[in-house]
């Protein structure tokens, strides 16, 4: 094996980056910390952290979660205990001027979570609080008004990961409580999607689909109306056939 010198090549930091998405109100939020540091302090930003050298990235990131807003990520080994927020790997961001503090790679997570109580801020932030990703991805110019860091580009590359996701695997229930309805489901499809579903081909198209719900044995009537029936999410990961999104 031939020599090595690390010196030889530039140091860089390493950060996890959160896409935190929940539905609230009819409508898909995104989670926002205000910046209690420079740079960028007093600006909103995605949370997330540097990662430290004794943690992997799924570690940094589910501290991070912990750390920043009071939530836990899901642990896979305990798919039935309803103990936390979905938590995946999305993408990676280089961009040699990202940071102006040094060079930093993020790799940012996508986290989906159901409707959630008001987060708790922690770390470098002061604040922190639930936007609608609309009015998060609004502004035209990042510079002077969006969010810090490249955190817009990381949150509608986030955002099209969940939009996209939702059409061919069950992880639309991420957004739900245990046991839900059809038509709490479909709200999430139209928050997630932001276009209006007809509830009767939505109510067809996912009891019809084999593995994506079970029947959870009640009914509720906590959205008014008549009782509906309550169903859990079914054991298939992807679903055939898919939940195309209309075109508009």
């Amino acid at each position: 094996m031939s020599p090595y010198d690390p010196s030889a090549y530039p140091p860089f930091a390493v950060t996890v980056d959160l896409v935190v998405l929940t539905v609230r109100r009819h409508a898909l939020c995104a989670l926002v910390v205000r910046r209690g540091e420079q740079p960028f302090q007093g600006r909103w930003a995605l949370p997330g952290g540097f990662v430290r050298g004794d943690e992997d990235l799924a570690g940094a990131a589910a501290r991070e979660l912990a750390e920043e807003t009071g939530l836990c990520a899901h642990d896979p080994a305990a798919p039935d205990a309803g103990n936390g927020a979905h938590l995946e790997q999305l993408a990676t961001y280089g961009d040699p001027q990202r940071d102006p503090r040094m060079r930093v790679v993020s790799v940012a997570h996508l986290v989906l979570a159901p409707d959630l109580p008001a987060p708790r801020a922690g770390g470098d932030a002061n604040s922190a609080r639930w936007a609608p990703v609309d009015e998060l991805l609004e502004s035209p110019d990042q510079a002077s008004a969006g969010l810090a860091f490249d955190h817009a580009t990381i949150l509608a590359d986030g955002v099209e990961r969940a939009r996209s996701k939702i059409e061919y695997s069950s992880l639309a229930t991420a957004f739900c409580p245990p046991e839900f309805t059809v038509g709490e489901l479909r709200r999430v499809y139209e928050a997630v999607w932001g276009v209006a579903l007809d509830p009767r081909n939505f109510h067809r198209k996912v009891t019809g689909t084999p593995g994506f719900l079970v029947p959870a044995g009640g009914t509720t009537t906590r959205q008014g109306g008549r009782p509906a029936q309550l169903f859990r999410a079914g054991g298939a990961t992807l679903l055939n056939p898919p939940m195309l999104r209309p075109e508009v």
